[in-house]
């Protein structure tokens, strides 16, 4: 007994009384002694654990960088067999360039990359290459400490290989639908209230024969999520859903959306209204629709989804619901990071928040929302 008590004070001794005066290289005692913290409080803020408040990782950072202390980051995962870098894999997209990507996660890839720096994270991307086994290919080479996934494809295909993921215990969260009886962690938007939110607005303008692009069941839960939003909205005021007014659409491209409208004009079927499941659908649509020689949006309003950069400078300017990417990159990275150091996280629903351009016949915000 009495020799371990003088090992748990040789401990303390060297957590909090290293001494002042530094001589040669600062350690992470000697900031440790500074900011009035354990050595393992210095080590956790330095790793960018959220198990440390941000004012004590601050003050820690501040303290680091006055000794000039550098982290060698070897020794460091050598013993917590860590590799400090997260790995981003991208789903593959069907575009129009040779990009692959879905333009609306190019946002969400700055907002997670800032994210990883802050905390003291390398980030690895890379196409997700849909291997038998994520687990080996990154977790147990020690390439990455865990998984961020954007995007999926066919969800009831790609939900086998989530679940293949979770029983082998590797940390990944993916950006995504949250779906009932999910065993994975998603972050993702509320899509129901985006889709609502869109189609109460194209009513408020008066239009009452409002079609919708895009897919309509549990394959593609967020295309299917925003088109029970529609339906939801449309119920409410009276309207019941038709299937003349419903065209399906699985990829997002300017060019789907082009022949989607250019399908449902042809079925002869009146509209005067258009909500496309994507902002690339609905630019699409905007130039069948004026090929056409219907004008956008006194014939008909045309709303899109995601708020794309592009989405402003379209002619018109497209009205669309945004989801904050800035934000969604940050609950990715910092609920991935809990995951790693074995808090329980849970899944996350953003709102989503309609902003109203031009397409729709105004450019002006409705009351609490947002301004493009």
């Amino acid at each position: 007994m009495a020799s371990a008590r003088r090992r748990c004070t040789i401990r303390r001794s060297r957590d909090f009384t290293a001494s002042p005066a530094l001589k040669g290289r600062a350690t992470s005692f000697d900031i440790a002694y500074r900011a009035g913290v354990s050595q393992a409080t210095v080590s956790r803020a330095l790793r960018g654990s959220p198990l440390v408040s941000e004012q004590t990782r601050q003050k820690i950072l501040a303290i680091a960088k006055e000794l000039n202390y550098k982290v060698d980051k070897n020794a460091s995962n050598l013993r917590r067999q860590h590799s400090v870098t997260l790995a981003l894999l991208l789903f593959e997209d069907p575009t129009s360039d040779d990009s692959m990507i879905n333009p609306f996660f190019l946002s969400m890839l700055g907002s997670i990359t800032h994210a990883c720096a802050k905390r003291g994270y390398d980030l690895l991307i890379s196409f997700q290459q849909l291997s038998e086994d994520w687990h080996a290919d990154y977790q147990d080479s020690h390439k990455a400490d865990g998984l961020i996934l954007l995007g999926y494809g066919d969800y009831l295909t790609a939900r086998s290989r989530l679940e293949h993921l979770v029983d082998q215990g590797t940390h990944f969260v993916r950006w995504g639908a949250v779906v009932d009886d999910q065993r994975d962690v998603s972050i993702g938007c509320d899509n129901v209230q985006g889709g609502r939110a869109i189609t109460e607005h194209l009513l408020a303008q008066g239009r009452r024969r409002i079609a919708y692009i895009g897919h309509a069941s549990d394959h593609f839960p967020e295309f299917f999520d925003r088109y029970r939003g529609y339906c939801e909205a449309l119920r409410a005021a009276g309207i019941e859903p038709r299937d003349t007014y419903l065209v399906d659409a699985t990829d997002s491209t300017e060019v789907v959306g082009y022949n989607a409208t250019v399908e449902l004009l042809e079925r002869g079927a009146p509209i005067d209204g258009l909500f496309c499941a994507s902002d690339l659908l609905a630019m699409g649509a905007m130039r069948a629709l004026t090929d056409r020689g219907l004008n956008v949006p006194a014939a008909v309003a045309v709303a899109g989804f995601d708020d794309i950069p592009m989405a402003r400078f379209a002619n018109p300017p497209l009205t669309t619901v945004a989801q904050d990417t800035k934000r969604a990159g940050e609950l990715l990275v910092d609920t991935l990071l809990r995951m790693i150091n074995g808090e329980t996280v849970q899944s996350v629903l953003m709102p989503a928040q309609p902003v109203i351009r031009r397409s729709c016949g105004e450019d002006l915000p409705l009351p609490g929302r947002a301004r493009p």
